[in-house]
């Protein structure tokens, strides 16, 4: 656990922690984006979305952060006159359903300093938590599911492609992201929302 005396508690700025879309699609103001590290949790293809990226009929998967690990991201810093509003945007978005728990986690940034960051992580007792599946059933979600926000294989793509810009390296997701390119399926545009 963090030392108060270590975080930057930023009294005019406020920190988002974004690992999934929200690293290629924020949908708000900010300051400054850079790299970050939450230790304590790891991105994970672990929620069912029937809304984003999937319906109840055909579900498709989205990323969650799930205990253990660390996940390496973004951090979007944001002045304190407009929080209120990128916070309603926010829990719009990634509030959907109760799958996601909104908490503030320590986390480093790539200048040094350690911030206090608004993050979404995984309520695991949710319905919608589907936990650790094969490789083979992530792909038949992302291949069929389609939301609000488009198609899963662009959000699994999508999110691969820009870890890769970014340096981060994330096995499984990379895993997936060949086995769907292996089968020439390309991602489209960048779309929006988890």
């Amino acid at each position: 656990m963090a030392n108060e005396t270590d975080i930057d508690r930023g009294q005019d700025k406020r920190f988002v922690f974004g690992y999934g879309s929200l690293i290629w699609t924020p949908g708000f103001s900010f300051l400054s984006a850079q790299l970050g590290l939450l230790r304590g949790a790891h991105r994970s293809l672990s929620i069912i979305s029937h809304y984003h990226r999937g319906t109840r009929e055909a579900p498709g998967l989205v990323f969650g952060l799930t205990r253990g690990g660390s996940c390496r991201g973004m951090v979007f810093e944001v002045e304190a006159p407009v929080w209120a509003e990128v916070r309603a945007y926010l829990d719009g978005r990634e509030l959907v359903t109760a799958v996601y728990r909104d908490v503030w986690r320590p986390v480093h940034l790539a200048d040094g300093r350690r911030v206090q960051a608004l993050t979404y992580v995984v309520d695991e007792a949710h319905e919608q938590f589907a936990g650790q599946l094969s490789i083979e059933q992530q792909l038949a979600m992302i291949r069929a599911g389609v939301g609000i926000s488009g198609r899963n294989v662009d959000y699994v793509l999508n999110t691969a492609r820009h870890l890769a810009k970014l340096g981060i390296r994330d096995r499984a997701l990379m895993a997936l992201a060949r086995q769907l390119q292996a089968e020439g399926v390309e991602g489209e545009g960048t779309g929006q929302a988890a």
